[in-house]
């Protein structure tokens, strides 16, 4: 396969953009600078924010934002586009109705890489915004294979919100405390494997030990945006088992 550019709506917020862009660098197979995808970010820091225009049913001041980045995106010639925010893919059906460019589905290859591993009618949980988690859409997505998502009880809940804004707000971050709550929902819950639904999440450096019952959704938009961009992943995701 030739190479294909990529184009990334980012901004949301920047570190996890920042995170994304590293990614893709360090999990593509290049022996030199060629060797290397090309990509177009448009790190679009003033976007609204995902989880309040969902909650308060003002869906128009986010999509009448993000129009103009597809409008960048095409004019740049770039023939995918990844957009590294999980909450944004509530407006998944909105955004690509916008372009004709292929949006890398965000959500749909998380949930098809989990059912790959641990097949149908798998407890799936997430830690996530209160936005993704009340928009429904990894709750679908598990449906569409044949799995159940489970979501944290509101105090879980609560904390990963904190952790998340936290992160956002560049503030202490206990980062035992989501590993805490990730091993009860394995080893209490009988969940499979918990989705890192926020790419605030994936700049954590959570250890070892948990990481096996994860999946963090940004890295399987990285592997995605590798292999569509004619790249090589260099370490594909591996999921364990309970």
């Amino acid at each position: 396969m030739g190479k294909k550019s990529l184009g990334v709506i980012g901004g949301m917020g920047p570190m996890a953009t920042s995170v994304f862009f590293e990614k893709v660098i360090e999990n593509t197979v290049a022996n030199c600078d060629q060797e290397h995808i090309n990509m177009v970010i448009l790190n679009h820091a003033t976007l609204p924010d995902r989880t309040s225009v969902i909650l308060e049913n003002k869906e128009e001041l986010f999509l009448n934002a993000v129009e103009k980045d597809f409008r960048l995106l095409e004019a740049a010639g770039v023939e995918h586009i990844a957009i590294p925010c999980n909450t944004s893919h509530f407006f998944y059906d909105q955004m690509q109705e916008m372009s004709k460019i292929k949006i890398i589905n965000m959500v749909d290859e998380t949930c098809k890489e989990i059912h790959k591993k641990h097949g149908d009618h798998s407890k799936v949980a997430i830690l996530a915004t209160n936005g993704t988690v009340q928009s429904g859409i990894y709750k679908q997505g598990c449906k569409n294979y044949n799995m159940e998502l489970y979501t944290p009880n509101q105090v879980s809940q609560e904390q990963v919100m904190n952790t998340i804004y936290n992160i956002k707000s560049d503030l202490h971050i206990d980062e035992a405390v989501i590993e805490q709550i990730i091993k009860d929902l394995v080893f209490k819950e009988n969940c499979c494997c918990v989705i890192l639904a926020c790419t605030e999440l994936s700049c954590l450096s959570l250890n070892a030990e948990v990481m096996k019952y994860c999946i963090d959704a940004m890295d399987v938009l990285v592997e995605k945006s590798i292999e569509y961009s004619g790249g090589i992943v260099k370490n594909p995701i591996k999921l364990g088992k309970p």
